[in-house]
């Protein structure tokens, strides 16, 4: 398809069914979606593509939510996550000399030679261009063919929000590659496995695979990680908004600063209860066994890393019980979890707020607005807690539909306009639109 014929079916609607029956846009945000690809395919024509005589493909990623199993991946545990409408969007061109660029809206270009993919260079570490790099590197350990292409990107999965953006970014250049030079053959499982080993080798950041596995799925999924070479992905099959509920997240508009302490002492906390009872990671013990040596632990690991060593535990058993429930459709039951997931968070894994400045609590007040406004405006029909690995940013809500606009406004009063995304689940993850 040529760029211009790109914009006549986007403009003419002709790809709106795809955008809410694949993507999850609601029927009155299509036009924002519509003018979004626009924009993005007059951005390729812009950057690579000036005469319109290039063939191109439409893609799309969504973001993720993570929605039960607060830090409890990094100690092999159990989580539910899932897509959201949020998304990236790519059009994007073969080439034939093997060079990969890449210009996403707001950024510099990025580009990526075939010598680039040969080994990862620390010199280019935490910068985009090593998880292009290192896409193409998975995709050819794993006998997938690769090959260079032009590629302009838009998102609305806005950076530090909680949502994703980085693993989007990741399972995107994967999407790319499947569909220019494989056929669409390699599974969006296997994808976000590539995604995760691009991160940690070539980008040079420990990571685990929620994040990647739910963009590239979409839907409600639980991933089990007992086995983290070998994950367990289940897609569980429930419809939030056909059940009435939107999801809303509040961006609190916390400071970010010198945090990097404060998520490190998570799982580094949880490992030294672990290894003071002769385990590596958490996932191998019961909270009996915590109990039987708490004189021990406490005097060896301190009292608040036992703490979140009893928050891993019941947050396992949370996960497991939540996804029972999402299978039998009692979306009571999983709110009751989202609320007892969202209270262990505050009171035993402790990340809600930093103690390096006890006095910017936004994530404490936006909780309690929540439970405030929507006790009384829902009664038992809503849940919510912290979003993602807390101590700042944003917390989720599920909210009945109808309710969702007011409390979108509520909050904005509170952290500002803009402040609150009032979404919908993906139904699928990575995918080519046209």
């Amino acid at each position: 398809m040529k760029r211009n014929d790109l914009i006549k079916s986007l403009a003419e609607g002709q790809l709106d069914a795809s955008f809410t029956a694949r993507c999850g846009i609601p029927q009155d945000k299509l036009e924002i979606q519509r003018g979004r690809a626009i924009r993005c395919a007059e951005l390729f024509a812009s950057r690579y593509d000036s005469d319109g005589s290039r063939d191109v493909m439409l893609l799309s990623v969504g973001g993720r939510s993570e929605i039960s199993g607060n830090h409890t991946d990094h100690n092999h545990g159990r989580v539910i996550a899932a897509s959201i409408s949020l998304d990236v969007l790519a059009v994007a061109a073969p080439r034939e000399d093997g060079i990969v660029r890449v210009f996403s809206e707001g950024f510099p270009e990025d580009t990526v030679s075939p010598a680039d993919v040969e080994a990862p260079n620390p010199a280019y570490y935490f910068k985009s261009r090593a998880i292009i790099a290192g896409m193409e590197r998975a995709f050819l350990d794993a006998g997938y063919n690769i090959g260079g292409f032009d590629a302009a990107t838009v998102s609305n999965v806005l950076k530090g929000s909680g949502l994703s953006s980085s693993a989007a970014f990741e399972v995107m250049i994967g999407n790319i590659l499947n569909h220019l030079y494989n056929g669409g053959r390699v599974s969006n499982v296997e994808i976000a496995k590539m995604a995760q080993y691009a991160e940690n080798v070539y980008f040079g950041k420990p990571c685990g695979l929620m994040d990647q596995t739910a963009c590239a799925v979409g839907g409600f999924i639980t991933i089990d990680f007992a086995d983290p070479a070998a994950p367990v992905i289940e897609k569980l099959d429930f419809d939030l908004s056909g059940a009435g509920f939107a999801l809303c997240i509040t961006d609190t508009g916390g400071n970010h600063a010198d945090l990097n302490e404060d998520y490190a002492s998570v799982p580094a906390e949880m490992k030294s209860v672990a290894a003071a009872l002769g385990q590596a990671v958490l996932r191998p013990l019961t909270k009996e066994d915590i109990i039987a040596n708490i004189p021990a632990l406490r005097e060896k690991c301190g009292d608040r890393a036992i703490l979140r060593a009893m928050h891993f535990l019941s947050e396992n058993d949370r996960v497991d019980a939540q996804v029972d429930a999402l299978r039998r459709g009692d979306v009571d039951g999983f709110f009751a979890g989202v609320l007892a997931s969202g209270a262990s968070s505050f009171r035993y894994l402790q990340n809600v707020y930093t103690t390096k400045n006890v006095g910017e609590q936004g994530l404490s007040l936006a909780l309690c607005l929540t439970e405030s406004y929507l006790t009384e405006k829902c009664g038992k029909s809503c849940a919510w807690r912290v979003h993602g690995g807390g101590f700042a940013g944003t917390i989720q809500a599920f909210v009945p539909r109808t309710a969702a606009a007011e409390y979108a406004r509520f909050m904005e009063g509170v952290f500002g306009e803009g402040s609150v995304y009032v979404l919908q689940i993906r139904p699928e993850g990575a995918i080519r639109l046209a």
